[in-house]
């Protein structure tokens, strides 16, 4: 059983694995690779002065595996549902156990529907400031809690913020990841991983 699984691998779903998977988590993420960012060029994204959608993917990808999160690639999730522990996940390929769930999806819901996420009077599933549905440990993230602001960057926080909730349940406090130089010494070496 997982501790975190996250269906759906663009900005949303992938910034969430990050933050779970770097900070100790069991994470596994289902990866279609439907994402919208393989028709974008990054021109808005903070820290980015230019790069194509699907390099950024790459690139978002790699860092997710760096940290050990077990992503499965083109393995779609049909169906959902609520286990004794947390939530039971269904593939054409197998079963799996969660007791976290973030749904990463953009503008497809309809998993969440399945589940019994509350949706508010535009469609788009309710979500609070951390990004939890109305099922308990269940998130919405990214284009499937807003009915505009479809940016990477928007999306990318959202994932962030649906992880560090379940960061802050599973470890107490307000959890936060913030990382120093240090950090990046005794992680890497001093060294960011090579990009594949």
């Amino acid at each position: 059983m997982s501790d975190v699984a996250i269906v759906g691998g663009g900005t949303a779903g992938l910034s969430a694995a990050l933050f779970t998977a770097k900070n100790g988590l069991d994470t596994v993420v289902f990866d279609t690779d439907q994402t919208w960012m393989h028709k974008a060029h990054l021109f808005n994204y903070l820290g980015i002065g230019s790069v194509d959608g699907s390099a950024f993917m790459a690139t978002a990808r790699q860092q997710v595996d760096d940290f050990g999160a077990d992503r499965h690639q083109g393995e779609e999730v049909t169906a959902i549902e609520p286990a004794d522990d947390g939530f039971s996940i269904t593939t054409d390929d197998g079963e799996y156990e969660a007791t976290y769930l973030i749904l990463a999806t953009g503008a497809k819901r309809d998993l969440a529907e399945e589940l019994g996420c509350e949706l508010t009077d535009e469609g788009v599933v309710d979500v609070d400031v951390t990004m939890e549905t109305s099922v308990e440990n269940a998130y919405a993230t990214g284009a499937m809690g807003r009915t505009e602001e479809w940016q990477a960057v928007i999306s990318a926080g959202d994932g962030a913020a649906a992880a560090l909730n379940v960061l802050t349940k599973e470890k107490g406090d307000h959890y936060h990841d913030f990382d120093v130089p240090a950090d990046a010494e005794e992680t890497f070496g001093g060294m960011v991983p090579e990009e594949e």
